[in-house]
Order: structure tokens, then C-alpha cells, then sequence
């Protein structure tokens, strides 16, 4: 079986676009009361057919996350919204592929933030992959009983109450080859504190680079960088796009970034078909 690739959409999340691209409206002395606006990015999922087991990339938000029961705290609620009908949850996205939770050998995270690992409960059977850092930072938050931040206590609650099988990326073990064609890229902090990407090598596409958060968008990625208006180390985010920049030429790559709407339209989606 030749290595494929799904691209799951998982809905959308609506926010501020200065939080995607710092500073994208500023007030200025001819312009005191400059406009914000509001943008739909898109929440995503990638789901790689292997020989060695199907592999996903990042989980999406959990179906239960809005509304006055719901996972997030009021504060997420109102930042960015999360929306999408019963097809774009992620337990429904794999059935319309035939498969579910406990098919999925490997589930990497880029890391643990409300919209990535919102479904990490539903993988009993899976090896779940996350950087040691941010494990750190996600389970940190939730035994200080942080509000207002991305990591979700109440998806925190439930990890630490189901018998999972975790796998933590170590700050100093470099990129991990996964299987044959997968290599997960170890980029540390930048967006959050622990940040992982993925290096998929497909026979017709090519070498395609997932990039999560670690780049929101092309605006992100371009020279000069514009920087996101969510970053945990800027540092860290600036080392990640030239590490990026450099595998992209390295490999001849595509690079897909986390939220970048515009390029998401022209991704085909798993109910159109695969890549292969």
C-alpha cells in the first residue's frame, strides 16, 4: 500500500485577525479609532494511511467545547468561537473514512492548545506524541486552575481520568522518524512551549511539511515575517521559520500552514478525496 493523505476539515474558529498576524489594525494619529476585524480560520486534521498504521496529526476541538455546559471557559468561548456541524467533528470525519479512534496507531500533537487536542480522550489504543514541554505547560496550567488561557481544563480533566498511552518528545532528541516517509519535526518553543511539526513524504505529491501553529499563515512565513499575535517565545517562532524555510528547500516541500484559510480552500478534503 503506497502512503496517503487526508486532510480532515474540522470547522472553523472565528477571532480577531490581529491574533493570527500581530499588529494587522493599529491606531494611528490620523486614524485614532482604527477597526478590528473579525476572520474564520480554519480547525484541521491530518490523517496519513500507512503500512505501518494509520498516523494523525492533531485532534481538533472536542465536539462538547461551546455553549453554557460546554468544555471551554467563557473566556475561549468569546475569543474565538469554535463552529461546525456534526460532519466536522473529528470522531465523524475518520468514520466517513471508514476508520475510527481506535484504528489510529500514532496521533502526533503539535501541541495541547483548545483547537489541536481537544479530542485526546478518544484515543485509548493510540500512542499520543506531544513535546515534554508542553506536557509540562498543559498539566501545569491545570493544577494551578488557570483560566483564560488555551489549555482547556476540562479536556485536561478527562486526559488525566482515562488510561492513555503517552509518548513525550524529549527538548534534545531532535526530529523522529515515525515510520518510512514520516519524520516528526521537534521544533521546542515558539508558538507554545513545546512545539512538534510533521514531514510527510507522499510517492506523487512530494515531501509535504505540516506546520501547525508553529506558522499560522503565509503572512507568517514570508520575508519579512510578520509575527503572530500568539507566541510563547518569539525567539523560538523566528529559529522555527528558518528551520522551516530550510527543510522546504532541503526536500523541495510544500508547506501547509495551521490556519491559513486561503490555502486551506485549495487543500482537497478527505470527502473529496486523498493525497497520494
Amino acid at each position: 500500500m503506497h502512503t496517503t493523505m487526508d486532510v480532515l476539515d474540522l470547522g472553523r474558529l472565528t477571532l480577531d485577525q490581529n491574533l493570527m498576524v500581530g499588529n494587522s489594525s493599529l491606531a494611528t494619529h490620523s486614524n485614532p479609532h482604527a477597526q478590528h476585524k473579525l476572520i474564520d480560520v480554519p480547525v484541521s486534521s491530518y490523517c496519513i494511511h500507512h503500512t505501518d498504521g494509520h498516523i494523525l496529526f492533531d485532534v481538533g476541538c472536542n465536539p462538547n467545547a461551546m455553549g453554557e455546559q460546554g468544555r471551554w471557559d467563557p473566556f475561549l468561548q468569546e475569543l474565538c468561537p469554535y463552529s461546525g456541524g456534526e460532519e466536522c467533528q473529528l470522531p465523524n470525519r475518520l468514520e466517513q473514512m471508514g476508520i475510527g479512534p481506535d484504528d489510529i496507531r500514532y496521533a502526533v500533537l503539535s501541541h495541547l492548545h483548545n483547537d489541536h487536542a481537544g479530542c485526546v480522550e478518544y484515543f485509548k489504543k493510540s500512542q499520543l506524541i506531544v513535546h515534554r514541554n508542553e506536557f509540562a505547560a498543559a498539566l501545569s496550567a491545570y493544577g494551578m486552575r488557570q483560566d483564560n488561557t488555551p489549555y482547556v481544563r476540562k479536556d485536561i480533566e478527562r486526559w488525566t481520568h482515562t488510561d492513555l498511552n503517552w509518548r513525550l518528545v524529549e527538548p534534545d532528541e531532535g526530529d523522529l522518524m515515525l515510520a518510512d516517509g514520516v519524520e516528526i519535526l521537534n521544533f521546542g518553543p515558539g508558538h507554545a512551549d513545546g512545539m512538534l511539526g510533521l514531514r510527510v513524504e507522499l510517492p506523487e505529491t512530494g515531501n509535504v511539511i505540516l506546520t501547525s501553529d508553529a506558522v499560522y499563515t503565509a503572512a507568517n512565513y514570508r520575508d519579512p515575517v510578520q509575527m503572530p499575535g500568539v507566541v510563547k517565545d518569539s525567539v523560538g517562532a523566528m529559529r522555527t521559520v528558518r528551520r522551516i524555510r530550510e527543510l522546504e528547500t532541503r526536500h523541495n516541500a510544500q508547506v501547509w500552514f495551521g490556519h491559513d484559510l486561503d490555502q486551506f480552500a485549495t487543500l482537497r478534503k478527505s470527502t473529496e478525496g486523498c493525497y497520494a
